[in-house]
């Protein structure tokens, strides 16, 4: 397919975009297959506010009144639609958002995938589990999309698919309407072409401005991800080159001294125990949650309990560490989207920042060899959003 720039919300704040947005998927969803439906072109004449005609996707966890929340799931086929809009929803519209429609998600967010290909390369995963939402972004069919994120479900997707991505840290938006995974992890998150956008997209939800770009350099703590994964060669030179060219650039640049291996298990047991507690084991789940939900349901309380416990002290050593730092910067995604659709890569890069309840902020840029996108990650402190995103707007400016 012919790839497109992804939509700037600027470009996007008009009465025919919604009629753009619905022509570009007809170009293109064919091969990304990002969507599940598209809802019909009857919106009401555009009103004011910061997204004021932007076209939005919406991941389909996330309830929209009068569109069933299919989940990603057969068993959730003849589902009724559902009767009112989540909380993010209601907010965008009242926003001036316009909901496009519901994109595609794997099996209640987690890992059997849905139909979604990379517009980068229609052989590879989107990532998951908002994989319809990012690609909807990157394939330039909407400027905006809602997604969640309770491993890497945000910042992996928006890695592999070169687009910008927040997850925010848990409570800092509500999730009432939102289908459940893990719900002591569960977050909500945003996906755009470019950190600024969405900074401008944050901030309309609550009614402010934008964070803008940081004018000083920010203090960063790196962190290549080694100890828990293994980083793919194109993905550690692209680490090292931002570390470089931040240093080069002013920006203090200290190791995160924490070792994060026992947060990576702990998520991992968390949101097992988590699932296995809040999704019904119906027939028909694909191969990859009816496995976490059977090891969920294994897992001895006194594990989860030691889990939490564990994860709550590298919290701690964490944000003491974020005391002296605006982010930490990491890698992505383990490298650039794996070839094939049966998997949706692995989200280890993003699994102890999520148990410890950090935003996380997805930034594009970098690129291997062949030009496939090469995610970095910004980790920040969580009552400080907006000291991260506008460190996350002075690393684009430089990747």
């Amino acid at each position: 397919m012919a790839l497109v720039a992804p939509w700037r919300l600027a470009d996007a704040r008009r009465p025919t975009a919604g009629a753009d947005a619905r022509r570009r998927i007809a170009e293109v969803d064919g091969e990304v297959r990002a969507w599940v439906t598209v809802l019909p072109d009857d919106t009401p004449p555009i009103g004011g506010g910061p997204l004021a005609g932007v076209p939005v996707g919406v991941k389909d966890i996330v309830d929209v009144a009068g569109v069933p929340t299919l989940c990603g799931s057969r068993a959730r086929a003849g589902a009724a639609p559902a009767d009112r809009d989540a909380a993010i929803v209601r907010m965008l519209r009242g926003a001036g958002a316009v909901v496009l429609g519901k994109t595609v998600t794997t099996e209640f967010a987690y890992f059997d995938p849905g139909p979604t290909r990379n517009p980068h390369d229609l052989a590879r995963t989107p990532g998951g589990s908002s994989s319809g939402s990012a690609a909807a972004v990157a394939a330039g069919a909407v400027p905006l999309a809602v997604g969640t994120q309770t491993a890497g479900s945000v910042v992996r997707p928006a890695s592999y698919c070169g687009v910008a991505g927040l997850a925010v840290a848990r409570g800092t938006l509500p999730v009432d309407g939102v289908s459940p995974l893990a719900p002591g992890l569960d977050t909500l998150g945003l996906f755009a072409a470019t950190v600024a956008d969405v900074a401008l997209a944050r901030a309309a939800l609550d009614g402010r401005e934008a964070v803008p770009a940081s004018s000083t350099a920010p203090r960063l703590l790196a962190w290549d991800g080694s100890a828990v994964g293994e980083v793919s060669p194109a993905m550690r030179a692209a680490h090292a080159d931002a570390v470089a060219r931040a240093r080069d650039a002013g920006a203090e640049v200290a190791s995160l001294e924490v070792d994060l291996r026992a947060a990576t298990a702990d998520q991992r047991t968390i949101m097992a125990a988590e699932a296995a507690a809040t999704v019904p084991d119906l027939p028909g789940l694909g191969a990859n949650l009816a496995a976490l939900l059977a090891e969920g349901h294994a897992i001895p309380a006194r594990d989860v309990d030691a889990a939490r416990e564990r994860s709550g002290a590298t919290r701690t050593a964490v944000l003491a560490a974020l005391e002296h730092a605006d982010a930490v910067l990491a890698p992505g995604a383990l490298g650039v989207a794996p070839r094939g659709l049966e998997s949706t890569g692995d989200p280890v890069m993003s699994r102890p920042f999520h148990v410890l309840g950090l935003p996380a902020l997805a930034v594009p840029g970098a690129r291997d060899a062949d030009g496939l996108p090469l995610g970095l990650q910004l980790l920040g402190h969580p009552g400080r959003e907006d000291a991260l995103l506008a460190a996350g707007r002075w690393l684009e400016s430089l990747t």
